[in-house]
């Protein structure tokens, strides 16, 4: 009974991570697709104010550089009109206000990666557990039993070793998939503070040229 109650948590856990597999895998492919669609059209040589329009009447969730695009605008925009603000002031407070957006959609991403990696470092040692638990039923059966047989001897065994197995199957996907997301969120962050730093020497030069 105890080698099932681990197949079945091991069983979960697996459920668990690759319903995490194919979530993030979609979250991360399409926050690239965004980011490259976004990027297009900022480079695209228009004016600020009307993407920031543009992007402002857009019903969509904000997202990506779109988010940090837009609070960061709005906040220049905001802080222009207060009396008073020095250009270092304005540009200190934009900073603050993008970086605030970028470290919430990093959040965003970094949601589950956690949970894949206690399921990658814990399955094995679980899978493991119900092995040994059920080998050590088998002797004890064994032992207690009259005429031991392979074919009353193999099967326990069997089920025991399949719990290592099932461990490391749920291992192996998790840990794969952590190190590939995570080193994907880590990229993204990149990108969007490259973008949060070329922004914001754009609005330098603007107020420098006026």
């Amino acid at each position: 009974m105890p080698v099932q109650i681990v197949l079945l948590i091991l069983l979960v856990a697996s459920v668990a991570s690759w319903a995490l597999i194919f979530h993030k895998s979609s979250l991360l492919r399409a926050a690239r697709a965004r980011a490259k669609q976004f990027e297009e059209g900022f480079w695209s040589g228009g004016s600020l104010n009307d993407l920031y329009d543009r992007i402002s009447r857009d019903t969509r969730p904000r997202e990506g550089q779109e988010a940090i695009f837009e609070s960061g605008f709005r906040e220049f925009k905001r802080l222009r009109q207060v009396e008073g603000r020095s250009s270092v002031e304005l540009i200190e407070g934009v900073e603050r206000a993008m970086r605030v957006t970028l470290h919430r959609q990093i959040e965003r991403f970094e949601e589950g990666l956690p949970i894949l990696a206690t399921i990658g470092s814990v399955s094995p040692y679980i899978g493991l557990f119900g092995t040994v638990w059920g080998i050590m039923s088998a002797f004890m059966n064994l032992g207690n039993a009259q005429n031991a047989t392979l074919a009353t001897v193999a099967p326990p065994i069997a089920e025991a070793l399949i719990a290592t197995a099932m461990g490391l199957f749920a291992a192996i996907p998790a840990v794969v998939a952590y190190n590939r997301y995570s080193t994907q969120v880590d990229e993204l962050y990149g990108r969007y503070d490259r973008f949060t730093d070329e922004f914001l020497g754009l609005l330098q030069r603007q107020i420098g040229g006026q």
